[in-house]
């Protein structure tokens, strides 16, 4: 495939060099002459193992540079948007990108044949189809999905590793805003045979970028602030602390996808509960303010958690103003599935929030009923000993606790006689298999 890469600094040049050596025919675009004349003596401007060696075996075959972007477009299949996106301390500058998105757009105004523009940079959610697609179709007078293809596809590179990291990546993310641009993006990463890709829209494709990255901060921060309490309290070595977090089997095995189970708490819902998250980074949080070292991060845990509930309950409000008298079925009583320990259990706020609003709510769990009652003696609340009772005539339900024992909800809910709301606490089931589906995060 003919590709152009409009930007020659990191994320650009490592792209387009790494691209050549998997069979690629790449233009690099940039608006300097003398890095342009640089390149094409096979001479980089940056350092990265093993960047000059690819420099020296394509530069002059299928790698080459120039200044000329709208030839590049023209002469290529696929342009790549690799430019610089600063943030100002308020928003991320997005004048190279659309620069750039104008140049290319007004190159494509002369092209007759189909070509994918792909947003590599860095950009928030909503950036490609928003204003990248927006000026792409001005300045080319055709429209995205139908004359041209618009893609987002997000690097994953660590300095110093980049080239490792394109040739042998963890994952690819393709994102499009329609199946052709999907596709086409497909074709240009077919000898990444055996690499996890995760086909998607733009705008989720930008967010991974900034989740996979936020996450690894949220996780420097963390250990940080844990270290800093250890300090203060005085014999306790963070580095030992962290060894013995290391070896939790979270990390270290794998689960049925091939992935370290860990990943389970990487899934948004409507809170976590039980007996000893919630106690134990409260318990830290507080001894942090006593010795006078503030917990920040974590306080900010528990304040999230406290609010997942009521976003739950909010789902609702999308298709009722008012929730008086709306029949609601909460579905799992307990923390989590296998157990009957409801201490902490999200299902609380909700079924409290519910009933203050006026709703009619029914709840069900196979193993925890019990244990709820005794918890919320509520007269309001109709605790149900099976999902058929707890099922009947409801205008919605809400899962807070995926038993196994709920799987066949969706066809029970698609086989009665009038719509259900689901509202899927814990985001257990496909979206598109209810009439009437809500979830956390989508």
């Amino acid at each position: 495939m003919k590709v152009s890469i409009i930007g020659t600094g990191y994320v650009g040049l490592v792209t387009g060099a790494c691209l050549a050596e998997r069979g690629q025919d790449v233009t690099c675009v940039d608006i300097d002459p003398e890095r342009v004349a640089a390149l094409n003596r096979a001479e980089s401007p940056i350092y990265e193992e093993g960047l000059d060696d690819l420099l020296r075996a394509h530069v002059g075959s299928t790698l080459r540079a120039t200044t000329d972007l709208e030839g590049a477009v023209l002469d290529s299949d696929m342009t790549f948007i690799a430019v610089g996106t600063p943030f100002d301390g308020q928003t991320i500058d997005l004048t190279a990108v659309l620069a750039a998105s104008r140049q290319i757009g007004a190159a494509l105004a002369k092209k007759a044949s189909f070509h994918v523009v792909v947003v590599k940079s860095t950009v928030v959610p909503g950036s490609t189809d928003g204003p990248v697609r927006a000026a792409l179709e001005d300045a080319s007078g055709k429209r995205a999905g139908q004359d041209f293809g618009l893609a987002m596809n997000p690097e994953f590179l660590s300095e110093g590793e980049a080239v490792h990291d394109f040739l042998f990546p963890d994952r690819l993310v393709l994102g499009g805003i329609d199946a052709r641009s999907i596709a086409t993006l497909e074709g240009l990463y077919e000898s990444f045979a055996d690499v996890p890709r995760l086909r998607t829209n733009t705008r989720t494709a930008e967010m991974i970028k900034y989740a996979s990255n936020a996450l690894l901060a949220t996780l420097v921060s963390f250990s940080n602030e844990l270290a800093n309490l250890g300090a203060t309290l005085g014999d306790i070595d963070t580095i030992e602390v962290m060894r013995g977090v290391h070896l939790s089997q979270y990390f270290r095995g794998r689960n049925a996808e091939g992935l370290p189970p860990i990943t389970a708490f990487l899934a948004a819902g409507c809170g976590f509960g039980g007996s000893c998250l919630p106690k134990d980074v409260s318990a830290l949080v507080a001894q942090g303010k006593q010795v006078g070292n503030s917990m920040s991060l974590l306080d900010s845990v528990i304040q999230l958690n406290s609010q997942q509930p009521r976003r739950t309950v909010a789902l609702l409000r999308k298709h009722w103003s008012s929730l008086v008298g709306v029949k609601v079925a909460v579905l799992g009583l307990s923390f989590k599935p296998g157990t009957s320990d409801v201490r902490e259990s999200p299902a609380f706020p909700i079924i409290r929030e519910l009933v203050q609003e006026a709703a009619i709510v029914t709840a069900f769990d196979p193993v925890a009923v019990s244990e709820a009652r005794r918890h919320l003696p509520d007269s309001r609340v109709r605790y149900c000993d099976s999902l058929d009772a707890a099922l009947a005539d409801v205008d919605a339900v809400i899962v807070v606790t995926p038993w196994p024992q709920f799987a066949d909800l969706p066809a029970r809910l698609n086989g009665g006689s009038r719509p259900v709301v689901l509202v899927d606490g814990r985001r257990a089931f496909d979206k598109a298999s209810v009439n009437i589906y809500e979830g956390i995060g989508l």
